[in-house]
């Protein structure tokens, strides 16, 4: 497509000001910016960015339902904007906003003909007891918590309906990078155990309460936000649709990122255990790890940044800045 005009939910966010800012560097600037600013500085991620317009997440869903014709012309729909916390506990601001939400522009994005894209979530998997395979069916999926469970429903409404023949669903696993200080406690460990470690020269992680899993040694797959936004981008301008697991296929310790981070700051190491909270020990992770065959064979192939790479990069950007943007 010649002259692509995109709109991206959440383009403030982290994954969102970095899909536009590499929108911009492939000469696309006609894109229009969906989120919700509130009191925070999430608006500094906008700077770096070249786009056309920004309209509140409420105005976008007005439009919709009341002027569809003012979004007309959009060729590429990017909905990465949601609520992303794992501990909300109103499921039904959760259902509205991630659920029907989701639903509302998805219908109208194939109205409107145009590539849907929408962000899914690792956390559809639950405790992993049926594996992280996105070949596999979802209807056994158990996911921990709200957050989650308000994904895979609209993963569910996707393929009942037949969408999911014509949209895409990624499937992001723990990505982290410069651009994340708006969302408070969802921040990544990268960033909270920056400021941790400024701060006392130490990191404390969470205990283990399984025999199988050291203190620490709980995994994750993490995922820069760069690499996030590239495999974003090559999915965006392809035809594959349903769903496809957005991750590096590692799964590596919280010890590993720790140490990472302590390198980074030319620090020696000091890590703590502490107790974690009872509400979480019953909706704990222990290990997420994507299997990427599907993207695999979708012809993606560029390299990954490694863990001590990308940690190294992130706060190198963090000293430069010398900013931490307030939480909303």
């Amino acid at each position: 497509m010649k002259d692509p005009k995109v709109l991206v939910t959440g383009g403030a966010g982290l994954i969102g000001s970095q899909v536009v800012a590499d929108l911009n560097q492939m000469g696309i600037t006609k894109i229009t910016v969906v989120d919700h600013l509130g009191t925070s500085e999430k608006w500094k991620n906008l700077q770096k960015n070249d786009i056309e317009d920004y309209l509140e997440k409420d105005e976008l869903l007005k439009r919709i339902e009341s002027n569809p014709t003012s979004l007309l012309g959009f060729t590429h729909i990017v909905h990465l904007g949601a609520c992303s916390s794992t501990l909300e506990k109103d499921s039904s601001y959760l259902m509205s906003n991630n659920f029907n939400y989701t639903k509302s522009l998805a219908l109208f994005a194939i109205g409107l003909r145009a590539r849907f894209l929408y962000a899914s979530s690792a956390a559809t998997y639950g405790d992993g007891t049926f594996g992280y395979n996105d070949e596999d069916p979802i209807q056994k999926l158990k996911p921990l918590n709200a957050y989650g469970y308000s994904k895979h429903l609209f993963d569910l409404f996707a393929e009942s309906t037949g969408l999911s023949k014509k949209i895409l669903g990624l499937k992001y696993f723990n990505v982290f990078g410069f651009g994340e200080a708006h969302k408070a406690d969802m921040r990544s460990l990268v960033l909270k155990g920056y400021e941790e470690i400024l701060r006392t020269k130490r990191l404390e992680l969470f205990k283990s309460y399984r025999e199988d899993y050291a203190d620490g040694e709980q995994q994750r797959d993490f995922l820069y936000v760069k690499d996030a936004s590239k495999i974003t981008l090559y999915l965006l301008f392809s035809e594959i649709t349903g769903l496809i697991n957005v991750g590096r296929g590692v799964a590596e310790s919280w010890n590993r990122l720790a140490k990472a981070l302590f390198k980074a700051l030319e620090l020696p190491e000091q890590i703590l255990y502490k107790e974690m909270p009872k509400a979480l020990i019953s909706k704990y992770q222990y290990y997420t790890c994507a299997t990427t065959n599907r993207l695999k064979k979708s012809g993606f192939s560029s390299p990954f940044t490694e863990l001590e790479d990308a940690v190294a990069d992130y706060v190198s950007k963090l000293k430069k800045e010398e900013v931490i943007y307030e939480s909303n």
